[in-house]
C-alpha cells in the first residue's frame, strides 16, 4: 500500500493545533438530530429559513391517515421512529406497497423540513409525522457492501457513474447534499440507485457562497467541513471519493478509533493507496481527495462534466446511462412483490406495531403546520386504469403462507453431511414427490429444498468400481467443465468444486446425469480485473493463490477441476497422498505446485492426459487453461480414441480416509470459516456503534 501525501486547504501540512481547535470546536457545540429534520434552523447565512410544504387533498378525497395502511414488514428504525413496510388499503392505489416512515413529534426539535427523493404522500396525527415513500426492494448500499465486502471495479464505476446525475443535478439548482454514504443509496428493483434522506442538504447555495454548518458523517466530511471554513458543492465531491474507496477496498480512507481521531486524520494524514487498484482508479482518487476544494476535481462550476471526463468512466455511455439503457451489475433477486431479503432481518423479523404517539407541547403544533400532503404524480394517476398484480409466486403457491416445514414436508432419513447443515430425504405431503433438504441450524432453523440426487456422489462411484477407464474419465470431464464453462461465461465462479459437490441425478452412471451441486461458496466475478479475496475451499481442492489470499478468479475452480482429473488418472489425490501427512506438507506442496506424473497408474496414461493435468494444476492462474480451453484440448474431443485399459485405484477407504483426515487437521490446525449475521462484518460496526449524520 503507497502513502500518498495530501495537500492541505492553504496548501501546506495541516498542525497540530488546528486539528485540535476543530476537534475542540466540534465537541462544544455538536448536538444530534434526526436527519430528516436536521438543517432547518441552522444558521449558514444569518437567516433562519422555514421549507413550507404546501397541504393538498384533492377535491371528493380523503384525507390520508394511518388507517388506510396495513403494517407488514419493519424495514428500519432509528432514534426517532421507524419504517415499515405498508399495503395501501384504499382506492386509488389500493394494494400498492410502500415504505412507511413514522416519526414522533414529541422527539423533534426546530422547524420540520421533510424531503427524500420521491415522497409519494405525507401527513400527522396529533403526536406523530407519517411518510409514505416508495418501496425500494433492493435496500441499501450498505447492506450489499456488507455482504461483499468490496465491489469490482466495474462495479463501483456503474455506482459512481449514476451517482454523478444525481449529484450533477442536486448542484445544478443550488443544492449542496452534504451526507453522501452508502446507507443512504438505495437499489430499486432493477438494481439502479437512488439517493435518500436529504435533512443535511443545504439549498440556494451557488460557486460563490458558502455554507458553514459542521453537518455530516464524520468519516464521509471533507476538510473544510471538519475545519468550518466554509465549504460549497465540491464537499460532495470528497466524499464521492470516500464512498468510492469504501466500495473498492472495503474500508474508509480515513478512520480513527474515535472521532476526534477520525478528524484528525481527515484534516492532515496520508492516503494509503491500495496498489490493487488501477492506475484510473488510483488517479481518480487522488483527484477527490484535495484538501484545498478549489483544486478537487469537480470543483469547477460544471464540476460533474469534470468527473464524467475523467479516464476512469472512459468506459461509460452517459447518454445511455442517463436513459437508464446499461443494465446494473447486480439485480436483486426478489420472489414476491413484499419480499424483504435485502433488508435487515434485526428488524424484518419484528412483529409491525404503530404504537401511539404522545401528543408534543401545544406550542410544538405549530412547528408541523402544513406538514400533509399528496405528490401532485399521485393525484394525476388516479384515473388511470390500475396495473394488474402480478400472478403469486410458485413457491409461495406450493408451500403457502407461513408453513411449518413439518406441514408440509415429512422428513426422513440423513444422507448427507456438511460443514454447516445436514442433508435430508425429504417427501412432500401434497404430491409424494420425493426431496433432499438442507437443514441449517444455528438457534433457528432454516430449510433449503432441493432435488433429490439418486446416484450419489461421483467419488463414491468411482471408487466403488474396481477399475476406471481414461475414456470414462474424459467424458466425466467434458460433461463437468461444460457446465463450469457455462457458469464462468455468467461471471460465477463455484470456488468449492470436490467430488461431493458433484453428485448423479440417477443410478444409470452416465456422465449426462452428474450435477453440480451446493454453491454456498459461489461468488459472481463481473469484471476483467475484479478478484475474489475470501478464502473459503476443501482443503484438497483449493488452488495456491486462494491459500495465499491473492486475488482469484475462474482459474480456482479449473484448479480444482484438475485435481478431480488427477485423482480419477491416478487413484489417488495429488496432494494427500495419506492421513499421516500434515497439514503444513499439505499447504506446501499445494503452494508450491508440486505433483507427480510417474509410477503407478501414470506409466499406463496418454501423454495427452498428462499434459492436461499440468496444464489445469499450473500454479500460476495466468497460465492455467480456462474452461473452454479444457473443452478444446484433444484429450477430451478426441476421447473416443483414448484408451479404455482399465486404470486401478488405491483402497476406497484409504482414499477417503486420506482425504478426511487431511480436512480434519487442516480445520483442527485453523479455526474453520463461521456464518455470522452481517452485523460481525467489519463494516457492520458503523451500525452497531451508530455513527449517524450530525447537524450543528
Amino acid at each position: 500500500m503507497e502513502l500518498v501525501q495530501l495537500e492541505s486547504e492553504n496548501g501546506q501540512s495541516t498542525t497540530e493545533d488546528g486539528v485540535t481547535s476543530a476537534v475542540k470546536q466540534y465537541k462544544s457545540q455538536i448536538t444530534w438530530a434526526e436527519k430528516e429534520f436536521a438543517d432547518i434552523n441552522v444558521k449558514d447565512d444569518g437567516d433562519i429559513k422555514e421549507i413550507n410544504i404546501t397541504h393538498v387533498v384533492k377535491e371528493g378525497a380523503e384525507k390520508a391517515d394511518p388507517s388506510q395502511f396495513e403494517l407488514l414488514k419493519v424495514l428500519g428504525q432509528g432514534s426517532f421512529g421507524k419504517v415499515f413496510l405498508v399495503r395501501k388499503l384504499t382506492p386509488p392505489d389500493n394494494n400498492q406497497l410502500y415504505a412507511m416512515k413514522v416519526l414522533r413529534k414529541a422527539t423533534l426539535k426546530g422547524t420540520a423540513s421533510c424531503t427524500s427523493l420521491w415522497v409519494c404522500s405525507a401527513f400527522q396525527t396529533e403526536g406523530k409525522l407519517y411518510l409514505i415513500l416508495d418501496f425500494l426492494r433492493g435496500g441499501d448500499l450498505f447492506t450489499r457492501l456488507s455482504k461483499e465486502v468490496m465491489f469490482t471495479e466495474e462495479d463501483v464505476k456503474f455506482y459512481l457513474a449514476e451517482l454523478a446525475l444525481g449529484l450533477d443535478h442536486l448542484h445544478g439548482i443550488g443544492i449542496i447534499y452534504r451526507d453522501l454514504k452508502p446507507e443512504n443509496i438505495l437499489l430499486d428493483e432493477e438494481g439502479h440507485i437512488k439517493l435518500t434522506d436529504f435533512g443535511l442538504c443545504k439549498e440556494a447555495i451557488d460557486h460563490e457562497k458558502k455554507a458553514y454548518s459542521f453537518c455530516g458523517t464524520v468519516e464521509y466530511m471533507a476538510p473544510e467541513v471538519v475545519n468550518r471554513q466554509g465549504h460549497t458543492h465540491s464537499a460532495d465531491w470528497w466524499s464521492f471519493g470516500v464512498l468510492m474507496f469504501e466500495m473498492l477496498t472495503g474500508s474508509l480512507p480515513f478512520q480513527g478509533k474515535d472521532r476526534k481521531e477520525t478528524m484528525s486524520l481527515i484534516l492532515k494524514a496520508r492516503l494509503g493507496m491500495p496498489q490493487f487498484l488501477s492506475t484510473e482508479a488510483q488517479s481518480l482518487l487522488r483527484a477527490l481527495f484535495k484538501r484545498n476544494p478549489t483544486n478537487r476535481l469537480g470543483s469547477e462550476p460544471d464540476g460533474a462534466e469534470e468527473i464524467k471526463r475523467h479516464s476512469f468512466f472512459i468506459t461509460i455511455d452517459w447518454n445511455k446511462l442517463f436513459r437508464r439503457e446499461i443494465n446494473p451489475p447486480f439485480k436483486p433477486a426478489v420472489a414476491r412483490p413484499d419480499d424483504t431479503f435485502y433488508f435487515d432481518s434485526e428488524f424484518t423479523s419484528r412483529t409491525p406495531k404503530d404504537s401511539p404517539g404522545v401528543p408534543p407541547s401545544a406550542g410544538a403544533h405549530q412547528l408541523f403546520r402544513g406538514f400533509s400532503f399528496v405528490a401532485t404524480a399521485m393525484l394525476e394517476e388516479e384515473g388511470k386504469e390500475e396495473p394488474s398484480q402480478p400472478p403469486p409466486h410458485p413457491v409461495q403457491q406450493l408451500h403457502g403462507k407461513n408453513i411449518l416445514f413439518s406441514d408440509g414436508y415429512t422428513l426422513k432419513e440423513d444422507i448427507g453431511m456438511g460443514s454447516f447443515s445436514v442433508c435430508k430425504r425429504c417427501i412432500h405431503k401434497a404430491t409424494n414427490t420425493e426431496y433432499a433438504v438442507k437443514v441449517y441450524d444455528n438457534g433457528k432453523q432454516m430449510y433449503l429444498v432441493t432435488e433429490l440426487m439418486r446416484g450419489g456422489e461421483l467419488l463414491d462411484r468411482i471408487l466403488k468400481q474396481k477399475f476406471f477407464s481414461e475414456r470414462e474419465a474424459s467424458a466425466v470431464l467434458h460433461t463437468i467443465t461444460k457446465t463450469v464453462e457455462y457458469l464462468h461465461s455468467q461471471g460465477v465462479v463455484h470456488r468449492d468444486l470436490k467430488p461431493s459437490n458433484i453428485l448423479y441425478v440417477d443410478e444409470s452412471g452416465n456422465p449426462e446425469s452428474l450435477r453440480i451441486c451446493d454453491f454456498g461458496f459461489a461468488k459472481q466475478l463481473r469484471a476483467d480485473n475484479g478478484l475474489l479475496m475470501t478464502p473459503c475451499y476443501t482443503a484438497n481442492f483449493v488452488a495456491p493463490e486462494v491459500l495465499k489470499r491473492q486475488g482469484y478468479d475462474e482459474g480456482c475452480d479449473i484448479w480444482s477441476l484438475g485435481v478431480l482429473l488427477y485423482t480419477m488418472l491416478a487413484g489417488f489425490t495429488p496432494f494427500a497422498n495419506g492421513p499421516e501427512d500434515t497439514p503444513e506438507e499439505i499447504l506446501s506442496r499445494i503452494g508450491s505446485g508440486h505433483f507427480i506424473l510417474t509410477g503407478g497408474n501414470w506409466d499406463a496414461v496418454s501423454d495427452a492426459a498428462k499434459d492436461l493435468v499440468s496444464k489445469m494444476l499450473h500454479v500460476d492462474p495466468h497460465q492455467r487453461l480456462t474452461a473452454n480451453q479444457v473443452l478444446k484440448h484433444p484429450w477430451i474431443i478426441q476421447r473416443d480414441k483414448l484408451p479404455n485399459s482399465q486404470l486401478q485405484h488405491q483402497d476406497a477407504k484409504l482414499v477417503k480416509g486420506a482425504m478426511a483426515a487431511t480436512y480434519s487437521a487442516l480445520k483442527s490446525s485453523q479455526p474453520p470459516p463461521e456464518l455470522k449475521p452481517i452485523v460481525s462484518s467489519y463494516l457492520a460496526q458503523r451500525r452497531v456503534k451508530k455513527l449517524p449524520s450530525t447537524s450543528l
